[in-house]
């Protein structure tokens, strides 16, 4: 890969971690952004929200940790297969990432019941694709449905070697379904009948409730800064 132009923001409350500031280091809007390019940071760390590419790039913490999944090797632990069970009359369809005002709903009512954020009725359209589509991307708009009823949706990037897990919403009333864990599985499955043999799944934070659970699905690796190890802890057994 040749050399790209980066940028540091400056330092902002950390979203993850209370009383910590955070920074992130972003690919310039002048370079040229595709599929393939991006497969390859996204190999070296890096992430998407909307059309940009960023990594952390703090000063005094390192707590975020870019992950991936070996798919070839996965093996769903008892209670993932208890997921899969429970989801078995759930209906999955692909859909380009184009604004759908369905999804944008239940977009709206998952930020107000698990982050708090009542004023999302200030939101647009332009917000909601801003953040999760892509204009450069292969990005698709996984629906997961209930008799027909769309209760949880998860953005998808299909890269070179992989799938990345953007982001997932899902409405509170289908948490019985474990809707946030089946969107994980289905798309360790999707990339496995696509022969693929990675699915990154952001960021790592074990401080982090929210952020601490890629850490059940194994084999997982752990990006380092230079390269990709192996996840040293312990799982759920099969």
């Amino acid at each position: 890969m040749t050399s790209i132009n980066l940028y540091v923001s400056g330092e902002y409350p950390c979203g993850y971690l209370e009383n910590h500031t955070a920074r992130s280091a972003f690919v310039h809007p002048s370079e040229a952004i595709n599929t393939v390019l991006y497969s390859d940071l996204i190999a070296l760390g890096f992430r998407r929200s909307g059309d940009n590419i960023y990594r952390p790039n703090c000063t005094s913490c390192n707590a975020c940790i870019p992950t991936r999944l070996k798919v070839p090797e996965f093996l769903p632990t008892r209670s993932q297969k208890r997921c899969i069970a429970r989801n078995q009359k759930t209906e999955v369809v692909i859909r380009p990432d184009q604004f759908d005002v369905g999804q944008f709903a239940l977009y709206k009512r998952y930020l107000a019941s698990r982050h708090n954020e009542h004023g999302n009725e200030e939101l647009e359209a332009d917000d909601f694709m801003g953040f999760l589509g892509s204009h450069w991307g292969d990005t698709h708009f996984v629906e997961f449905r209930n008799e027909g009823t769309l209760f949880a949706v998860a953005v998808v990037d299909q890269v070179e070697n992989g799938l990345s897990a953007v982001y997932t919403f899902f409405d509170p009333d289908f948490s019985d379904y474990s809707p946030g864990v089946y969107a994980v599985l289905w798309q360790i499955e999707h990339a496995r009948q696509l022969k693929l043999d990675w699915l990154y799944l952001g960021f790592w934070i074990k401080q982090c409730q929210k952020m601490a659970y890629k850490s059940n699905y194994q084999p997982l690796q752990l990006f380092n800064g230079k390269q990709w190890v192996e996840y040293p802890g312990e799982h759920e057994a099969v």
